[in-house]
């Protein structure tokens, strides 16, 4: 066992032992980490910018220590003096390694840029939002009647628009009789109306007739990326839709993780809390440049995150989250100012409406795909599954509706897989292995075409073949079940047992080479024992979670499927089936809601009677808690076998049929087939 420092990095979860004084830049090249360099390490492009994070990490079995890292150094201090260096960065190449350390790589590091693939999806909104541009001509002051401006502002929008009542923050005030007299006295104000009473709250005010659009984000807040949708205020239309990693990743890749970083680590809830804070403000100041807009017209926001999001974004330590009975500080939704949450970069008078959660492991996500998809109105028995490194499930009719939140982990979007990484350019996204030959074929992200067809290497010049993300993964192992190179228990065969020379010895396992480009300095892909073991504690935490639901509604078959999230519109029904992420269903009974969170932000962000609705709806809806139900247990045992060890498939057996095969040999490699003899 290796005595030389552990370097874990994060958001990809590769890491490796290196010896004292090792580069960071060094580390990562060594693993495979995306971590960019033009100068050659001589600290001058600065494109090296990392994140060391100090603690306890229970999640990567390391404690950092303070002097985890070497001192800061000359070059660093020249590099901050002259171009600035954001405060806890430091440079890869500069910094050396001194001990255990977890490292984030931040986007803009990344030579491979994260595809945040929550597009916004399609859908018509009863427009009614809760802020509205009113333009009027106001009363000029006279001696005679001594009333101050906003009392005659108010006055002309009670007589003009029939509203009765307003109020302003002092922000406003300190701008309004300026406003007026270059307006001459008709000016345009955004009034924010809450669904909760008939106040109406002045947003921001312009001179005349503003010609200025107003716009409001619809952010989805996840445990691994953050996702924002900017829509027009007036129609709806979405401008923009933008997305960056949750730079929480560094303090753990799932939600137990980070509430166990929050309780080992004095002030850990504030680090996150500011952490993802300043995201949220980069993400805005981005998405206003891709639309061509300025910050200070975005005047309101709309939230949807689970439960740990939820306290950490509102910087409430999110420890009794992390222990039965999993209380919330507050389930129900929230009416806030954007300054309140640091927020900064938006119109300081910008407003922020939280949805409600749910219960304790059930957040304001799940209400979301809850307003979305409606489980509550259909006929037909319908299981909605948003997953994610924390899948929320429900399951309803217009009798009943059931929802559960499942730890499926990071495994599903690239991490913690050998030669997994984030959706980027140059990762495999579709794979293909015929049954025969055992031969792969498979698509990277930038490109349409197979890398068996004419013109690929071309095409696939500038980004290369980096790694698998999620979606790959999840098709390769599929993949392999139905060509036989895996068994049921999720066994992969050596070269005799399976007949193919990509089915590579590793240790006392086998692993799959999908792509060998180690002689020309490349990396190499393969599918490791351990991948397929993430693989399938993920799927079987999400099958269990849904089968639980089943159990409660005293179900055996569910009428059809939706899956929502990134992984609804990328993965293939019949990969999904046959690894047994869902419930046998017929595939065209199996459909994607894409992004049926994000599109509940827009809903709500749109449509104020909908903020009502949800309110209600989440009343009604039966929660399941998985981390206390025995029935969960059993479920993800019997789970773990692809696609399941006592569960009958039948729709999915008509259109597959899956290999019978064995490859447990009882520890011994050199007799195929031959099974462990039970101890009497």
């Amino acid at each position: 066992m290796s005595t030389d420092p552990l370097v874990v990095f994060t958001p990809s979860g590769k890491r490796g032992n290196f010896p004292v004084g090792t580069p960071i830049l060094t580390a990562a090249r060594q693993l495979g980490v995306d971590l960019d360099s033009v100068c050659g390490g001589r600290g001058i492009c600065a494109k090296c910018q990392i994140t060391p994070s100090y603690g306890e990490f229970p999640k990567h079995g390391v404690t950092v220590s303070d002097g985890a890292l070497s001192d800061w150094n000359k070059v660093e201090q020249r590099y901050k003096d002259k171009r600035g260096l954001t405060e806890g960065r430091r440079l890869g190449c500069q910094a050396t390694v001194q001990g255990d350390v977890v490292i984030d790589v931040p986007p803009e590091s990344q030579v491979h840029r994260q595809v945040v693939r929550k597009a916004a999806t399609a859908r018509d909104i009863t427009m009614d939002p809760a802020t509205h541009l009113y333009f009027v001509e106001v009363q000029e002051p006279d001696m005679h009647e001594p009333t101050g401006d906003l009392e005659r502002l108010e006055r002309a929008l009670r007589e003009q628009w029939g509203i009765d009542h307003i109020t302003a923050d002092l922000t406003i005030l300190s701008r309004l009789q300026p406003v007026l007299r270059k307006g001459k006295w008709q000016v345009t104000v955004a009034l924010h109306k809450s669904h909760k009473d008939s106040a109406h709250k002045v947003l921001e005010i312009w001179p005349g007739l503003t010609e200025d659009r107003i716009y409001g984000l619809a952010i989805d807040l996840g445990s691994t990326t953050i996702a924002a949708h900017l829509c027009d205020l007036r129609n709806g239309e979405v401008k923009a839709s933008s997305g960056v990693m949750n730079p929480q990743i560094r303090f753990g890749e799932d939600l137990m993780s980070r509430v166990s970083y929050a309780m080992m680590n004095p002030g850990g809830d504030k680090e996150m809390t500011n952490a993802v804070r300043m995201a949220i403000n980069g993400l805005t100041e981005a998405i206003a440049t891709e639309a061509g807009i300025r910050p200070f017209q975005i005047l309101e926001t709309v939230f949807v995150c689970n439960p740990v999001m939820h306290h950490l974004l509102l910087g409430i330590d999110p420890v009794e989250l992390g222990q039965a009975p999993f209380a919330l500080t507050t389930s129900e939704s929230l009416e806030l100012n954007a300054r309140d949450l640091d927020l900064t970069v938006m119109n300081e008078n910008a407003q922020v409406y939280i949805l409600p959660c749910i219960a304790g492991h059930v957040g304001a996500d799940c209400a979301a795909v809850a307003l979305s998809e409606e489980p509550g109105k259909s006929e037909d028995l319908v299981l909605v599954v948003d997953v994610g490194t924390n899948a929320e499930i429900l399951l309803g009719n217009t009798s009943r509706v059931l929802a559960c939140s499942s730890p499926t982990g990071p495994a599903f979007e690239g991490a913690q897989i050998s030669s997994g990484q984030r959706a980027a350019p140059g990762a495999i996204e579709r794979i293909e292995i015929n049954p025969e030959t055992k031969e792969p074929r498979f698509q990277v992200i930038g490109s349409d075409l197979w890398s068996d067809e004419d013109g690929f290497s071309a095409a696939i010049a500038t980004t290369g073949i980096t790694g698998i993300c999620g979606s790959g993964i999840i098709e390769a192992v599929a993949e392999m079940r139905m060509a036989g190179l895996l068994d049921e228990s999720g066994l992969i065969g050596s070269a005799e047992q399976t007949g193919t020379a990509r089915n590579i010895p590793e240790g006392r396992t086998h692993s799959y080479l999908i792509h060998d480009a180690s002689a020309e300095g490349g990396p190499r892909i393969t599918v490791t024992q351990g991948d397929i073991r993430a693989i399938q504690l993920a799927k079987s935490a999400l099958y269990a979670g849904a089968r639980l639901l089943m159990d409660e509604m005293g179900v055996d078959r569910v009428d059809r499927v939706v899956l929502a999230g990134a992984f609804g519109a990328h993965i293939s029904t019949k990969h999904a089936m046959v690894l047994g992420m869902i419930p046998d269903a017929p595939l065209d009974k199996v459909s994607s809601a894409g992004n049926a969170a994000g599109t509940g932000a827009r809903i709500a962000l749109c449509n104020i009677a909908a903020r009502s609705e949800i309110e209600q709806v989440v009343h009604q809806i039966t929660k399941v808690e998985t981390a206390i139900e025995p029935r969960f247990q059993e479920h993800f045992v019997a789970a773990s076998a692809i696609p399941h060890k006592t569960d009958p498939f039948p729709d999915l057996a008509s259109i597959v049929t899956l290999p019978t095969v064995s490859f447990n040999t009882g520890g011994d490699s050199d007799r195929p087939g031959r099974k462990r003899r039970r101890r009497a």
